[in-house]
């Protein structure tokens, strides 16, 4: 597996212990410094994640979820993280990341604000990206941040550990790499799914479209491999196929998965189809060519060669590769993970900021 350090190589004599550690070690050293024990301190790469980490925000999300159906418990849940404050730096367009970020912290009683331009701070009279972030920083707990750069968020953790400051940070997407917190709820949404069928485990699922640049399909990859059994067919044009780390990090887990140029070939065998768009806002820096891209939609023929408990996601947004008469289909579950989101990131939030406990005990 292909595991890119993103933290400078280069040490300087003002740097904490700790950030000295994280720019001298590789990547899987620089993971373990970014948790407390089993508890992360930020979340920047989809391969910090566990198993066990998924069971228990799993079992978080669950329980908030039931806890604000009532009133009492509503008030509960604000009651966890009243003094916090976090900040939402989005340097890239988003709908339902920002808002269910916004609403998770919300819920736990978090304080909120955002960043979405660069117009709207300092960022506009020349000050450094980084320099913004440290800013934020001093006056917020927590910042999630989306940004184009696929380096940035471990960048900004570096900083913040050269300046010892002890914040937390999440990513809310990253270039084309990394969108951890998409995963999260991709996963959450079949284990919900198939929670009186046994789970995750063994399951055959089909992942369509534009996976080289995908970043929301790559942390899918990651996650369901840590699942016993699974097994992963990928459809998708030659230009759009998965890269090579991705490839031999399934092989070197053992996971069964499959390649073809049409998503028929797998489509009948499948307990779950994860549909994705076409990237092409990163046709500048990774062009894909012309493709026909109604080989990879769902059809009403399609949908009739697929099981009749068959689930349906798409992390959206999407265009034709999902039709809207295809909401009506009973298999359809992309907006139920539109609301799992919001659970998700409030389960993550609560385990980085350490209430977690509190809520599944309550």
């Amino acid at each position: 597996m292909r595991l890119i350090v993103f933290f400078s190589n280069q040490v300087s004599e003002g740097m904490s212990v700790v950030a000295k550690e994280m720019a001298e070690q590789s990547l899987d050293a620089q993971i373990r410094l970014m948790q407390t024990g089993d508890r992360l301190q930020h979340l920047i790469y989809t391969q910090q994640l566990t198993r066990g980490l998924l069971d228990t925000i799993f079992d978080t999300a669950d329980k908030a979820r039931n806890l604000n159906a009532s009133r009492m418990g509503a008030t509960f849940l604000k009651e966890c993280l009243p003094n916090q404050r976090a900040l939402l730096y989005f340097m890239q367009p988003s709908t339902r990341t920002f808002l269910s970020f916004h609403s998770a912290a919300s819920l736990l009683g978090m304080s909120c604000v955002h960043i979405t331009s660069p117009g709207s701070s300092s960022e506009v009279k020349g000050e450094s990206p980084l320099d913004s972030v440290q800013t934020f920083a001093m006056y917020n707990d927590l910042l999630v941040i989306r940004h184009p750069e696929a380096d940035f968020a471990a960048k900004c953790v570096e900083r913040l550990m050269q300046s010892e400051v002890s914040k937390h940070i999440i990513s809310a997407g990253s270039g084309m790499e990394q969108h951890p917190t998409q995963g999260i709820l991709d996963v959450y949404t079949l284990q919900r799914e198939f929670s009186r069928k046994g789970g995750v485990d063994g399951r055959r699922v089909l992942i369509v479209g534009d996976l080289a640049r995908g970043r929301a399909a790559r942390a899918f990859i990651y996650l369901l491999a840590l699942y016993q059994d699974v097994q992963i067919d990928l459809a998708s044009p030659e230009s759009m196929k998965i890269t090579d780390d991705l490839r031999e990090y399934l092989e070197r887990r053992n996971v069964t998965f499959r390649e073809s140029d049409f998503m028929d070939d797998f489509i009948g065998e499948a307990d779950a189809i994860y549909m994705t768009r076409i990237q092409d806002e990163y046709d500048d820096k990774f062009p894909v060519g012309d493709v026909d891209y109604d080989l990879y939609s769902l059809s009403r023929d399609r949908l009739s060669m697929m099981k009749g408990n068959c689930s349906i996601l798409h992390p959206l947004p999407r265009r034709k590769e999902i039709p809207v008469f295809v909401d009506r289909d009973p298999r359809s579950r992309y907006w139920e993970q539109v609301e799992n989101g919001m659970w998700a990131r409030v389960a993550l939030i609560a385990h980085i900021l350490n209430c977690d406990l509190r809520i599944r005990t309550a």
